[in-house]
């Protein structure tokens, strides 16, 4: 299968082409990645179109798309879905969301300083938050996703020896715990975390955003009353 993997739920801007097969872990073809929090909607596109280009290969050729659902901020995060979305839609291929933190799990556990460790992924929320997730050993999910403050993680947290993620970096020093180099999620991660569900030509849950957070902006609730100055 040839895949699609688009992520815009950290600051990275994240799209490559991924070959997937039953008989070996997803193999990259073309990667295209950009940390900038404020350019996901300006370079998201150029990015996926640069890295089919490169493998050769035209979004015709897809077979799916793969896109991390989140948790992130609301901006950044609807870019991907919107455009994994329609371009499901345009082309009439399978759209399959993925947990951001699922996919960063699975490269961390790939490091040696990770393997065989129950794992926290923790992605920087602004307002001194993190988004976090728990993992065992072998990358599947105990708890989360939820956003918290990191001094009020740890009784919340179930055992784990290791942190990684961008926000495990910012607030290491809060969380006490060694970090190890996985910031954002891979395209080969995110492809890995939905090969199953692939593979099996499973029918996609829905493309719903993982936001952990109310929106700022909010209906008025009455007319604001004017008087003469």
């Amino acid at each position: 299968m040839l895949v699609l993997a688009l992520d815009t739920a950290t600051p990275a801007v994240t799209a490559g082409v991924v070959e997937l097969t039953a008989d070996r872990a997803p193999r990259l073809l073309a990667e295209r990645v950009t940390v900038n929090p404020k350019a996901h909607g300006e370079l998201l596109t150029p990015h996926l179109r640069e890295a089919l280009a490169e493998a050769g290969h035209a979004l015709t050729d897809l077979d799916a798309i793969v896109c991390g659902s989140g948790p992130g901020p609301f901006t950044g995060l609807r870019v991907g879905l919107v455009t994994a979305a329609a371009l499901g839609q345009a082309l009439n291929r399978p759209v399959y969301p993925v947990p951001t933190p699922d996919a960063i799990a699975l490269d961390a556990l790939a490091l040696p300083g990770a393997a065989g460790k129950a794992l926290l992924v923790a992605t920087d929320a602004r307002r001194k938050e993190v988004y976090w997730a728990a993992y065992d050993a072998a990358g599947r999910r105990t708890a989360g996703p939820h956003v918290d403050r990191p001094a009020d993680l740890a009784p919340k947290l179930p055992a784990v020896g290791v942190a990684t993620g961008e926000g495990a970096e910012l607030y290491a020093d809060v969380l006490g715990l060694p970090v190890v180099g996985a910031r954002y999620p891979s395209p080969a991660s995110l492809v890995a975390a939905a090969a199953g569900e692939l593979l099996a030509g499973a029918r996609p849950a829905a493309l719903t955003p993982l936001y952990l957070r109310r929106p700022d902006a909010v209906e008025p609730v009455g007319r604001k009353r004017v008087t003469k100055a």
